[in-house]
């Protein structure tokens, strides 16, 4: 088992080493860089089109530009299209002979790293006044409080699934005895159906997510449709079809009896599937925007498998804990968890410390902006995380008494108890502040 990860991560490596040489820089979130008309332009005669040249090529989507006149009325005609051969440019046919007045364009584009970038253009045809995108579309283009609310809570909980998920590798590596445990399968059950539902809901949410648009609009063909089109909602649905997928792969590694070669043949395939999952994260996320995209989204895949195998370990070694148990079963099992715990460790403290440096802006903004104290605040949180585990691995030393396996639960393996379900306590709440960072901006 231990052969095999490394050769997938020394495989995963080595794409990484290949990719971070060839990748061109790509821009931190797309932005408009200008457009035909200019904002505030003042026009003799009615263009027979708008179009917005933008930092980075997000291909055509539908619906990402409307126009409206001064009394809200819609003046576009036909879909989204390129007017050129600058695919970074993108235009929407107007109505003919529009007549003289103020015009808004209003844009919401989806970034490589799925988050709405939203904006407003205004023009006049003619002289009259001109419409200030200050406060004239505020309540059409900024996201709906309760979408972003639930698009957020569903992002947690999707980490959540990961982190259940996880607990896979304790009970094949550290605990194979568990397999058997209910409680212990019923974590790994409860991780899929997490895991799923959080998927199809952030598909559901994205749509409205982006256009601004209340929950009610989740089942909107044109916002279904428009996710669609999107890597975010391609990426999402591959979730759903690999999640499908790791619940037979899960099955049969829980299985009593399986013979050592299917097993083998499972377990290759459980992490080929874990790791399209995280994959899937880390391609919707901020690190997929950075310059050096590869590897920062190889960093993020780094710092969420660390995650999902420390906090999924941590969840099971609870379930281990449980009332009293056999030194012969939870001694093996923890000095095995040992080991990874601290490789998991190094490797989240290493990983986060790199995505740190490149996508928070500045020093500055760690007290400036709320990305900057939501990510000090998580920081503050993984650092108490550190504090505690100290203690759960001072009591994993001196944890057990008793002879030739028959140990009983002493007083410093009560004390182990209850630090690791005061760690699986933070996880969570670090797992939450994460899904806040992901759905907000660095620079924003």
């Amino acid at each position: 088992m231990t052969r095999r990860l490394f050769a997938l991560l020394a495989l995963v490596a080595a794409w990484l080493g290949v990719a971070v040489l060839a990748a061109a820089p790509a821009s931190a979130h797309v932005e408009l860089l200008s457009s035909n008309p200019a904002d505030g332009a003042r026009l003799t005669s009615a263009p027979t089109q708008v179009s917005v040249t933008l930092s980075e090529n997000i291909g055509i989507q539908p619906n990402s530009i409307k126009v409206v006149d001064a009394h809200g009325t819609n003046v576009v005609t036909g879909p989204v299209f390129q007017p050129g051969d600058v695919a970074e440019e993108v235009a929407i046919k107007l109505k003919p002979d529009l007549p003289d007045g103020s015009y808004l364009v209003e844009y919401a584009f989806v970034s490589t790293d799925s988050h709405p970038v939203r904006g407003t253009i205004a023009f006049v045809i003619g002289t009259g006044p001109l419409i200030t995108s200050a406060g004239a579309v505020s309540a059409s283009t900024g996201t709906d409080p309760v979408t972003d609310a639930l698009f957020t809570t569903f992002r947690w909980g999707s980490f959540g699934g990961v982190a259940l998920l996880g607990g896979l590798v304790f009970l094949l590596v550290c605990r194979p005895g568990g397999r058997t445990d209910p409680a212990a399968r019923k974590l790994i059950t409860a991780g899929l159906w997490l895991s799923g539902v959080t998927a199809v809901a952030g598909f559901l949410l994205q749509g409205p997510y982006v256009a601004g648009r209340g929950a009610d609009a989740i089942f909107d063909p044109a916002l279904i449709e428009a996710t669609l089109r999107v890597a975010y909602g391609k990426l999402l649905l591959l979730r759903l079809a690999v999640i499908v997928a790791f619940a037979v792969i899960a099955r049969k590694l829980l299985t009593e009896g399986l013979p050592e070669r299917l097993r083998s043949r499972y377990e290759n395939l459980g992490m080929a599937a874990g790791f399209i999952v995280m994959l899937s994260f880390s391609a919707t996320g901020h690190a997929v925007a950075d310059k050096i995209m590869f590897l920062s989204v190889g960093a993020d895949l780094a710092h969420f498998g660390a995650m999902a195998v420390w906090g999924g370990g941590l969840i099971q070694l609870g379930v281990l804990l449980r009332g009293r148990i056999p030194a012969s079963e939870a001694e093996p099992a923890l000095a095995r968890f040992h080991p990874i715990a601290t490789t998991s460790m190094v490797v989240m403290v290493v990983s986060g410390a790199y995505l740190g440096f490149r996508l928070v802006p500045s020093v500055e903004a760690l007290w400036t902006s709320a990305y900057g104290i939501v990510f000090l605040l998580k920081l503050t949180g993984f650092a108490s995380l550190l504090t505690v585990a100290n203690v759960s691995r001072n009591a994993v030393r001196r944890g057990f008494s008793g002879r030739g396996g028959t140990g009983v639960v002493t007083a410093d393996l009560r004390r182990l108890r209850v630090s690791v379900g005061v760690e699986v306590l933070i996880v969570a709440v670090v797992l939450g502040l994460a899904a806040m960072l992901s759905s907000m901006s660095p620079t924003g």
